[in-house]
Parts: C-alpha cells; sequence; structure tokens
C-alpha cells in the first residue's frame, strides 16, 4: 500500500517534468521556426523575378542584342544557374531533415528479412529518401546481405537510390516541370523494382564474393532514433551545407554547356542523332553514358538543353538513366563484393530495363 501511495505521489511530478521539458522544447524552438518561415517566403519572392532579372542583366545591363546566339546563352545561364540552386537548397533541407528518420542503418533493418517483391517496391522507395553515393555501395552491398536482405532486394535499393535522388527530380522540376520529373520517378522507380526482382529470381547469392558472404551482422544492432526537432532541423542545414557545397560546381558547369548547346547548336541538329527517326539513337545514348562520370548535377542541364534541339525525350531520358545508375566507377567499386559474372548480369539487366525505357517513351512522347 505504501509503495502505491508513493507511485501516486510521484506520477504527477513526473508528469509535470516532462510537461515542462516539452514545453522549454518547443519555446526554444519557436525562434528557429519563425526564421525558417521568413526565409522561405523571401526564397519564393526572389525565384519569381529570376527570370526578369536574367533578362534585365543580359540584354539591358551588358548590352548584348535579344535574339543572338549570345544572349541566348547568357540569359540561359543567368537565369537557369540560381534557379537550380535555389530549388537544391529548398528541398536538400527538407530531405535533409526527412533522412533523419531513414539512416542507412535503420532502412537495412526495415529491409532485413523482408521476402521478394514487396521487399524490391520498398527497397525502391527507401532508396530516394536514404543517403547514397557511389563510394557507399561497398559497406551498403556487405550491410545489406549480412542483415539478411535478399540479394534482388538489395540491388533495387544500390539502382534506386542514385537513380531516383532528390538532386535528379529537383533538376527536372526546375528545368523540364513536374510532368517530367514525375515521369522520372515512375521510371527509375519500375527500372529499380524490376530489375531487382529479375537478379533475385536468377539465385545469384554464389556469384557475391565469399568473404562477403562469410560475414554475418547484428540487424537489431541498429543505433536509437531519439533526435530532437531541433537537432533534425540542424541535420537539414547540414545537408544544404554538404550537399549544395559539393555540387554546384557540378550545376554550373553542367548549366554553362547547357548554356552553349541552348545558344549554339542549330534547332533540330540532335533530332538527326538523338531523334526518335534514329532506331540506333537509344541504345547508342546508353553505352555512350556508362563509361562517363558524372552526377544528376551535372547531367541534367544537358538533357534539358538537347531536348530544346529537337532531341528525342526516351533517348535523353536512357542517356541520363545509364550516366547516373550505370556509372564505370560504380561498377568498378561494386566489383571489389561481387564476382565478374553477378556484374554483368547487373548491367545486363539494369541496361535492358533503360533501353526499354527509352525505347517505349519515344513512342508514346
Amino acid at each position: 500500500m505504501k509503495d502505491l501511495q508513493n507511485i501516486n505521489c510521484h506520477c504527477p511530478a513526473t508528469e509535470n517534468a516532462a510537461e515542462k521539458k516539452s514545453s522549454k522544447g518547443l519555446v526554444s524552438l519557436l525562434p528557429k521556426i519563425i526564421l525558417i518561415a521568413a526565409g522561405i517566403g523571401l526564397w519564393f519572392v526572389i525565384y519569381r523575378q529570376l527570370y526578369s532579372l536574367a533578362g534585365f542583366l543580359t540584354y539591358t545591363l551588358f548590352s548584348i542584342q535579344q535574339g543572338s546566339h549570345l544572349g541566348e546563352a547568357l540569359h540561359f545561364f543567368l537565369y537557369d544557374t540560381p534557379k537550380v540552386l535555389m530549388l537544391l537548397t529548398l528541398i536538400i533541407f527538407g530531405v535533409g531533415v526527412l533522412r533523419t528518420f531513414f539512416t542507412p542503418e535503420r532502412t537495412r533493418k526495415i529491409l532485413a528479412g523482408k521476402k521478394e517483391s514487396a521487399g524490391n517496391v520498398l527497397a525502391a522507395i527507401l532508396g530516394i529518401v536514404t543517403p547514397f553515393c557511389s563510394c557507399s555501395a561497398v559497406p551498403l552491398f556487405i550491410g545489406f546481405v549480412t542483415a539478411g536482405v535478399p540479394l534482388g532486394v538489395t540491388f533495387s535499393f544500390l539502382i534506386a537510390a542514385p537513380l531516383v535522388n532528390e538532386i535528379a527530380l529537383v533538376l527536372l522540376y526546375g528545368l523540364l516541370g513536374w510532368k517530367i520529373a514525375g515521369l522520372y520517378l515512375v521510371t527509375g522507380l519500375l527500372v529499380a523494382i524490376v530489375a531487382g526482382w529479375i537478379i533475385g529470381r536468377l539465385r545469384m547469392e554464389g556469384h557475391v564474393e565469399d568473404w562477403v558472404r562469410d560475414m554475418r551482422t547484428n540487424a537489431d544492432d541498429i543505433p536509437g532514433n531519439s533526435l530532437t526537432w531541433n537537432e533534425r532541423l540542424n541535420a537539414g542545414k547540414t545537408a544544404v551545407v554538404d550537399i549544395v557545397g559539393k555540387v554546384w560546381i557540378y550545376v554550373i558547369a553542367g548549366i554553362a554547356v547547357g548554356a552553349g548547346i541552348h545558344g549554339y547548336v542549330p534547332e533540330g541538329f540532335m533530332a538527326t542523332i538523338m531523334g526518335k527517326g534514329a532506331w540506333w539513337s537509344v541504345p547508342a545514348a546508353v553505352v555512350i553514358g556508362i563509361p562517363m562520370y558524372s552526377n544528376a548535377a551535372g547531367i541534367v542541364p544537358v538533357i534539358y538543353a538537347l531536348l530544346g534541339k529537337g532531341a528525342a525525350l526516351g533517348t535523353v531520358l536512357a542517356f541520363m538513366m545509364s550516366v547516373i545508375a550505370l556509372s564505370l566507377p560504380e561498377i568498378v567499386i561494386l566489383r571489389k563484393v561481387l564476382k565478374p559474372r553477378m556484374i554483368a548480369v547487373f548491367v545486363t539487366v539494369v541496361g535492358c530495363g533503360i533501353l526499354l525505357v527509352g525505347y517505349l517513351f519515344n513512342l508514346i512522347v
């Protein structure tokens, strides 16, 4: 009875302490929320003026003739560079906060033990929001396989993560609109899901390097995820500094190349080599794209310019997918954990999926 009285006595105090702690946390967070809201408002005001500002700088301040090759190229560069960087900053902040809920370790735990088919779908979706680059392919692959994630499910994640990342989607949305961005999202996920499922059906676990299969990881040994909202917002800020700090040079380089194509390449020229009429253009685009080393930040502005000069949508999508999903550096890195036959199957299956996407959209768009 005495114990019960002690419990009853202490419960209100504990609840009051928790309420005070929660209230204190909200109060400390309020200035940051107000600052973020004001920043987003200012962002929209500036974003809406970018086109006019680029025109003023090009044709008024620099006195370049409107309609000239140089004028078209410079206006393209001055408009798209800040637009893309602003979009990246806003979206990556949001994704940076979201990623605090989906760390690679937690993703591994979610996928461990999942059956194929449903696991392929879940892995591809998680690939969009989980931090990934080609340099982390090996540790992620090892962690997934040793945690009991099926091989096909692992490949669905490894394909979707670089292919359908937030940078690619932001750039496509900013340069080509939501329809093309949505199209890329859906087709990219389908390629990852189907390719992973096919690889899983082939039962090629024996073609993973022996030292990887001999390792064992406790899938339950995952760090906690009890971050405060203040820490999550700080993670969003860190993501902006880290990611934008790394890719801004690729953005500017890609837009510079795109500006040159936009201003100087004759209208319809790309249709002769990357148009719907050339049946060989899609496989040629894939073959050319694989050995190239680029990321979404560098390749999407070039894709935008190619489309403007008459290249077919399916062909340029196939080119972009091959550059991002089948880049030679990633293949070389994966060789550390996969035997040559497994590498060949991976490239063949994903390559066929990309070819199918290219031909399909050249046919229907």
